[in-house]
C-alpha cells in the first residue's frame, strides 16, 4: 500500500490534523521515545483528542487511537466521522496498530483516517483500506 502525502483538503480535516499534532506533544512514552497522538471527530462535529500512554510493565500501554475513541464514548458519542493520526515520522505515515483497527472497527467499517506528519501534511485513508475483510458487530447478526 502506498501513502500519498497532501495539504489537508478543507478546514476540518486541517484542524483535526493540527488537534493530533497537539495531543501528540502530551504523550507519555518515556520507554519507547514514540509519540503519537489522535483527534476524533463525533457524527455531530464534537473531537475529542487522545495520545500514547506507555506503562513501564508494557502490556498496560495504551495507544492514541483508542484513548480518543474511549474518551469519545465515555462522554457517550458512537459515531465517528474521521480520525487523525500523527507521529514524530517525518517519512513513513504511522498507521494504526492491529488492535486499534479493530478497535475503531466497532465504531464504523470506513471511517476515514488522515495519517498526520509532523509539518501538518497528511495522507488519507480509511478503515475499510487498512482492514479488509473486517469482523464487527454486524458479523454477529
Amino acid at each position: 500500500m502506498e501513502f500519498v502525502y497532501e495539504e489537508p483538503q478543507d478546514a476540518e480535516s486541517a484542524e483535526l490534523a493540527r488537534l493530533s499534532l497537539e495531543a501528540r506533544d502530551h504523550s507519555h512514552s518515556p520507554y519507547s521515545k514514540f509519540r503519537v497522538g489522535a483527534a476524533v471527530r463525533t457524527a455531530d462535529g464534537t473531537v475529542f483528542k487522545g495520545c500514547n500512554v506507555e506503562s513501564c510493565s508494557f502490556s498496560p500501554t495504551i495507544c492514541a487511537e483508542r484513548v480518543a475513541v474511549a474518551s469519545a464514548v465515555a462522554a457517550g458519542h458512537k459515531k465517528f466521522a474521521a480520525i487523525a493520526i500523527s507521529s514524530d515520522q517525518e517519512t513513513e505515515p504511522c498507521t494504526p496498530c492491529g488492535v486499534c483497527r479493530q478497535f475503531m472497527r466497532e465504531f464504523s467499517r470506513d471511517l476515514r483516517i488522515l495519517l498526520v506528519r509532523p509539518d501538518g501534511m497528511v495522507c488519507r485513508t480509511d478503515l475499510e483500506q487498512l482492514l479488509p475483510g473486517s469482523f464487527g458487530p454486524d458479523s454477529l447478526e
